[in-house]
């Protein structure tokens, strides 16, 4: 008789490569293969199936508490790495900031709700973890020259926690391990010895998660559609949205292209580029000068 090894280590392969609501789909051409081959029979075949099906759906119905909890669980693992600054005006600034442009973004609640934290690093950086935990170095503070331009930092991080960016990845880089326990728990239905090996599959992967989202970034095309929520945001709090454009050209010429962020994010001249549709649409907004002191007295202290 065959083993059945290779085709669980197909099913694994092929997830890593499709998204949560494909999983069913690519486990099924997995099993096929296997029966074409003879390393399944069709019984086996249609009891992977049926056990893949029940874990998409685990996957497709995480609800507002699920991404709380994972979310705390990557911005733990964030701040093994980076320690949390204990300024207590700055981290207030950011929080009543923070709050105020997440109330005006198509997402303004969250089940734990959003929170703000400086990093006591002046790499240049920022993080948004599933649920709204948001963390911004010391470093990409010092970027910003305004309060258009904090503000338009916050409202970027906003825009991953809207459009779920953090979640997506998660999601997608557990789908090998879920894959592989589907094989394994064939002919079961997931009881809770079954979930409970899911969720710890899951908990071993979250390390690789954040190093994901710290060494890798997001890419381009979700870095992008961030940019296109904060422009958004920041008009409708009444923030000049050139702040952004401000803000990225500032990182322009502070960034090293193979190292840190400029390593792991694109180009912000190309983000500039992408967004300047958006910007000749927002006509000039003048900022009060009592913005300007606010932001001056908060980061006095820096």
């Amino acid at each position: 008789m065959r083993r059945a090894i290779p085709v669980f280590a197909l099913i694994g392969i092929l997830a890593v490569f499709a998204g949560c609501k494909m999983l069913e789909v690519v486990t099924e051409v997995g099993t096929a293969v296997g029966v074409a081959t003879g390393t399944l029979s069709t019984s086996q075949a249609d009891s992977i199936n049926k056990t893949t099906s029940a874990v998409g759906k685990v996957f497709d119905k995480l609800t507002p508490e699920n991404e709380y909890y994972i979310g705390r669980s990557v911005g733990a693992t964030i701040l093994k790495s980076y320690k949390p600054c204990d300024n207590a005006n700055v981290n207030l600034y950011l929080n009543v900031l923070g709050q105020t442009l997440a109330m005006a973004s198509d997402r303004p609640e969250t089940f734990g709700g959003y929170r703000f934290l400086m990093l006591d690093t002046d790499e240049i950086n920022a993080f948004a973890a599933p649920g709204g935990l948001i963390f911004v170095s010391r470093g990409l503070i010092k970027c910003c020259k305004s309060e258009d331009a904090l503000a338009s930092v916050l409202a970027h991080e906003v825009g991953h926690v809207q459009l779920m960016h953090g979640l997506k990845a998660i999601k997608t880089s557990r789908l090998k391990d879920a894959a592989v326990t589907a094989a394994l728990e064939a002919g079961k239905n997931l009881g809770g010895e079954q979930l409970a090996q899911l969720t710890t599959a899951f908990e071993g992967t979250l390390s690789d998660i954040t190093s994901t989202l710290v060494n890798s970034g997001y890419s381009r095309s979700l870095e992008i559609e961030a940019d296109a929520v904060a422009v958004t945001i920041l008009k409708r709090v009444g923030y000049n949205p050139n702040g952004l454009k401000e803000m990225l050209s500032e990182m322009a010429s502070r960034l090293k292209p193979d190292k840190g962020f400029g390593k792991t994010h694109p180009d912000p001249k190309d983000r500039i580029q992408a967004i300047e549709s958006q910007l000749k649409d927002s006509g000039e907004v003048k900022s009060p000068a009592s913005r300007q002191a606010r932001f001056e007295k908060a980061l006095a202290s820096f």
